[in-house]
């Protein structure tokens, strides 16, 4: 058998015996949330459908959750009520799995090809380890929407921002209508002064919660005027599963949390993250601006669910990109690897729901929170790439401490197309 073809041979089986592997972890790890929070959607929309109710009304039975997002996230997902409940379900699963894949294939697509990587098999392995990632699992598991965010605002960063798109800043908008939380991303434009971009996406974001409002103004109504301000509909900030700095602050003092406490920690917080996206962007690293963006919207956010972690994603995926691009069997390479593998590890374990019940105490501050210290440790950490000197034609791309220098577009790809993030990159 030819080498290649033992080649194929072998990672076809090394992507199965690894499905499995995730398949029996899963069995053993993954929490069964039945689709709670696609009930919450499906029944709320049904309600104010086909029962003539208000959305913002409808509360799940023996709950106390409603539907919490703004009116043009349920014209978004109104054609959910003229679906079953397995037909919704569906649905769900393929569009969260679908959006995964392109923003996963965008990130990592330029690992593959600079490390030698066979793409799919790359892909493959990246999906298998997705699925065991908590964030990820619970996504799914909960039918929630997080992925579609994510993949709206990728479409924006990775995808229209390399080529100087008019349109960019029209996903960030959109999905700032469906949640507010997106939101933050329009603060990065504007934070990396793209003026134009920002004014697209707030566009965006206005003539969408408009739409709505024309089209439903009592549910909008009651949204802006009552919905929005409740805040027990979104439960309890010191409930572990809230790795915001919120939620660290709500765990200190469960009764009282100290508010000037979170919004100082919220203002050093955003002044790292713009001091860094602003560097990143100086030399073209949209890529890293995009993942530190999504680390501080965890944090800052004041109720920041394990599911929504899935916007840690592309920095981990960046972790693993700058480290094979650091020398072989380098200090930084495994450093790097190291960290990423580290992260990885804690945020598959459900380690922080061992102090659900008490979070009292030395050990219980720490590791309650643990997935906080995950997402302070990449906003600092995750390395932003800065141009290098161009080298004379014919000469290899290393500089002086012999740190391969990245080509033309070898980070953030878009399908079929690498990135144009400056003439040559390095790692810092």
């Amino acid at each position: 058998m030819p080498q290649g073809a033992r080649r194929t041979v072998a990672q076809v089986a090394g992507v199965i015996g690894l499905a499995i592997a995730v398949a029996l972890f899963l069995s053993v790890a993954a929490v069964r949330h039945g689709f709670f929070d696609l009930e919450v959607y499906h029944g709320a929309l049904s309600y104010w459908v086909h029962d003539g109710g208000e959305v913002y009304d409808y509360l799940k039975p023996r709950s106390k959750y409603g539907f919490t997002y703004p009116p043009f996230a349920a014209l978004v997902m109104l054609p959910m009520a003229y679906l079953s409940w397995n037909a919704a379900i569906l649905v769900s699963v393929t569009l969260s799995v679908l959006a995964s894949t392109v923003v996963i294939w965008w990130l990592l697509d330029p690992v593959a090809v600079r490390a030698g990587w066979s793409r799919w098999f790359t892909l493959a392995v990246a999906l298998c380890l997705a699925a065991a990632f908590e964030p990820m699992r619970e996504t799914v598991n909960f039918g929630q929407v997080n992925m579609l965010l994510l993949f709206l605002v990728a479409v924006d960063l990775l995808w229209l921002a390399p080529r100087g798109s008019r349109w960019l800043g029209v996903g960030i908008g959109l999905a700032t209508a469906i949640k507010l939380t997106p939101g933050i991303y329009l603060v990065y434009l504007l934070v990396t002064g793209r003026w134009r971009a920002a004014a697209t996406a707030t566009a965006a974001a206005g003539g969408a919660t408009l739409l709505a409002a024309a089209l439903f103004p009592d549910a909008s109504r009651e949204y802006w005027t009552q919905a929005f301000w409740n805040t027990d509909r979104v439960g309890e900030l010191a409930f572990i599963s809230n790795q915001s700095l919120q939620g660290v602050v709500a765990r200190l003092d469960p009764g009282h949390p100290s508010t000037l406490l979170w919004l100082l920690l919220v203002v050093v917080t955003l002044l790292v993250w713009a001091r860094r996206c602003r560097a990143a962007v100086s030399v073209g690293d949209e890529a890293t601006g995009f993942a530190l963006t999504g680390v501080v919207m965890c944090l800052v956010s004041p109720v920041t669910w394990v599911h929504h972690l899935v916007w840690l994603i592309p920095a981990l995926i960046l972790l693993v990109d700058d480290a094979m691009a650091a020398p072989a069997g380098g200090r930084r390479r495994r450093g790097l690897l190291a960290f990423a593998s580290v992260a990885y590890l804690v945020l598959i374990s459900r380690l922080v729901w061992h102090w659900e019940r008490g979070f009292g105490g030395v050990d219980g501050f720490m590791f309650s929170n643990f997935y906080v210290w995950i997402s302070l440790a990449l906003l600092v950490a995750l390395p932003v790439r800065r141009p290098a000197p161009t080298p004379e034609a014919g000469s290899a791309a290393v500089d002086t401490a012999g740190v391969p220098q990245l080509g033309e577009g070898e980070r953030g790809a878009s399908t079929g197309a690498r990135y144009r993030i400056g003439r040559l990159l390095a790692v810092r």
